[in-house]
């Protein structure tokens, strides 16, 4: 029978040519990629197509969340839980492996490219606790690494992988020209959860609200996050889009102020707030508009289908910046 591994397919130029070095042994490659709310597989599906392997785009969302609440291998510098969230894919990639009938999974990963997630022992720890140890091959360091099952089995020839390790990405480059790859996106980034500002987002998100939405998420990525208090964040639009953006994801509970008669932010309160929390809330709306901040103007709050209106004067900026996370 035709041998099939299934990639864990980013898009990026080490998982294209992990797929060229696997199917050079005239094995059967289908992709896998992932989604939740820190990471997209937009990198992935034009890769796939460049490269002529079907892609699979699946969405580990919740999976993901309960395994961010408290990951067994820590945080990196961030809220990036890199080793559990990879052995997590690894996992979801090992059942999707099993209905297929695949005989193994492969990843772009190279040893020591990544100080942190791609030593030999993070690299070992992910495959065990994704629970298909054994049947998860690194091509391009493959012979830097442990013999796999299907290596021993005489599934993959082991003589036909690669010992590429550290961060130089001569060979690889050298390898993208012979095999005619013309673009490949940046190696670097990607992932919500490295960056320094949404971290700080979340980690106050998970210290105030046990009940997270993927909408709370999502409005994570979104305009000056303020926290007025342990019940209550209002996200103030910084541009056009932003306010589009904050249109777009508005619910019958949240309340929405618009300065009624100068060009101004979208400031969103998901799920309400208090009167007086509404008033500080319309009063920081004023000092990010056009209008003068030294005289009373009108703002207009929305919750479901009622409106009224308040008048106030902006918000104190200093007192604001201390709110902004």
């Amino acid at each position: 029978m035709k041998i099939k591994g299934i990639s864990l397919f980013s898009g990026g130029l080490d998982s294209i040519l992990a797929v060229k070095v696997i199917q050079e042994q005239g094995i059967d490659v289908e992709g896998v990629a992932f989604e939740t709310p820190f990471f997209s597989a937009e990198r992935a599906l034009p890769a796939a197509r460049d490269i002529g392997i079907p892609l699979t785009v699946l969405d580990i969302t919740d999976e993901h969340l309960e395994m961010l609440k408290a990951p067994r291998y820590g945080y990196g510098r961030n809220m990036n839980p890199c080793i559990d969230c990879h052995g997590l894919m690894l996992r979801v990639a090992g059942r999707r492996m099993d209905e297929r009938g695949a005989d193994f999974l492969f990843t772009g990963e190279v040893l020591g490219q990544r100080p942190m997630s791609q030593t030999k022992q993070s690299l070992h720890i992910v495959a065990k606790i994704s629970g298909y140890q054994g049947y998860v091959l690194r091509p391009l360091s493959a012979k830097l690494l442990p013999e796999t099952v299907p290596e021993q089995e005489g599934a993959v020839d082991r003589e036909g992988l690669l010992d590429i390790q550290g961060r130089s990405r001569k060979r690889q480059i050298e390898m993208a020209k012979r095999y005619g790859i013309g673009s490949y996106s940046n190696p670097a980034g990607g992932c919500l959860l490295t960056d320094p500002m949404f971290s700080k987002r979340l980690r106050d998100l998970f210290d105030h609200d046990a009940q997270r939405e993927v909408r709370d998420l999502r409005l994570l990525k979104v305009g000056r996050y303020l926290r007025m208090n342990d019940d209550t964040v209002i996200i103030v639009g910084r541009n056009k889009r932003e306010n589009h953006v904050l249109h777009e994801v508005i619910e019958d509970h949240d309340v929405v102020i618009r300065m009624q008669d100068y060009p101004g932010p979208t400031v969103l309160i998901p799920y309400g707030a208090d009167e007086e929390t509404i008033e500080k809330a319309a009063a920081i709306c004023v000092l990010y508009s056009d209008a003068p901040n030294d005289q009373e103007v009108v703002a207009v709050a929305s919750t479901g289908g009622t409106t009224r209106v308040i008048t106030t004067r902006a918000a104190v900026r200093d007192e604001v910046q201390k709110l902004i996370i």
